[in-house]
């Protein structure tokens, strides 16, 4: 079905193109931050067998995983705040404007950690897109990309990360929504500043609860750079974070 956008343009809206991680119970599941692998297990109690297979009359699983480790997730300001938000209240618009771009991070030495980092910079970012559009969601896929993302365990590895002066540049672009293929925006270890989590939303002063980002998508080599509509969507659970599917849309011309 074709839903219309204006008269020129419109998406078809039988050609999702999913861009997430699903929480999975297997060995090479993706991860991060030290976890284990997510656990789907049938309830089983003396009266009960949760499992066709064992027996039991249904399939009744039980789900253990960390919606910040495990699979896509979405998150709001409540991930760093004392005051507890859920990003099931926060999220409150779903279908929105979305640009997606590719780009490989640069070595920086860190002088904290004596080591050299691969983070995406401001800088880096202005050249990529010139000149700045206004756009409620912003997609960054990071190189190299390939299918391994969906099964990585990226604790202890130090995986790429943005420098907090990108929020300087989804400010100028009125960004609402960021997304990253990432485990994290932030380094894996930071002793604990989250600098670009706290720049992005605006912690402690006025922490804003309209912001959400997105960690831990992949998005394939055959989707190209350029603008989307982005339908945003997460499981709905009262808490800072919760696994999410982002899908895309692309925005097609009518033919004359």
């Amino acid at each position: 079905m074709k839903l219309f956008l204006s008269p020129e343009n419109y998406i078809e809206t039988t050609e999702p193109l999913d861009i997430s991680i699903p929480v999975n119970a297997v060995s090479d599941s993706v991860r991060a931050w030290y976890l284990d692998a997510p656990t789907i297990e049938p309830v089983r109690t003396d009266a009960f067998l949760g499992s066709i297979q064992e027996g039991g009359g249904v399939n009744f699983r039980n789900i253990f995983f960390n919606p910040h480790g495990h699979g896509t997730h979405t998150e709001c300001c409540g991930h760093i705040t004392e005051q507890v938000f859920s990003i099931n209240k926060s999220l409150k618009q779903f279908l929105v404007s979305a640009l997606l771009v590719t780009i490989e991070p640069i070595k920086i030495w860190n002088d904290l950690h004596k080591t050299f980092d691969d983070v995406i910079t401001k800088k880096q970012l202005e050249t990529l897109i010139n000149p700045l559009p206004e756009v409620e969601a912003f997609i960054v896929r990071v190189t190299p990309n390939s299918i391994n993302k969906r099964h990585l365990n990226y604790s202890d590895t130090n995986p790429p990360y943005f420098e907090k002066e990108v929020v300087d540049l989804l400010d100028e672009m009125k960004v609402i929504h960021f997304l990253t293929d990432l485990p994290s925006v932030d380094r894996e270890l930071d002793g604990g500043e989250l600098a670009f989590h706290h720049r992005f939303w605006n912690v402690p002063n006025y922490p804003d609860l309209t912001r959400t980002i997105t960690e831990l998508i992949f998005v394939e080599n055959a989707i190209s750079d350029g603008e989307y509509l982005l339908d945003l969507h997460v499981a709905p659970i009262e808490n800072d974070a919760s696994p999410s599917r982002p899908i895309l849309y692309q925005i097609k011309t009518v033919a004359n």
